[in-house]
């Protein structure tokens, strides 16, 4: 019967079960080191790893006075 179709109510629909795919972009420098999947939801460990040479360098600077003797 059309009637009882369209008179339906839903409180709960699941999610269709096929594959699908997602992708992020990461950022410079950055690298998956795990991941797991726990109640449905996918768990994705990162780790940031800056190279020394993009790490900010500390320089000492000195006064410029000559000490005459």
């Amino acid at each position: 019967n059309k009637e009882d179709k369209t008179d339906r109510k839903f409180i709960h629909q699941g999610i269709a079960e096929r594959n699908f795919e997602r992708k992020f972009q990461l950022g410079d420098h950055v690298k998956v080191i795990g991941a797991s999947l726990e109640n449905g939801l996918l768990l994705i460990d990162l780790e940031r790893e800056v190279p020394e040479a993009l790490k900010p360098r500390k320089i000492e600077i000195g006064t410029g006075r000559l000490i005459e003797g």
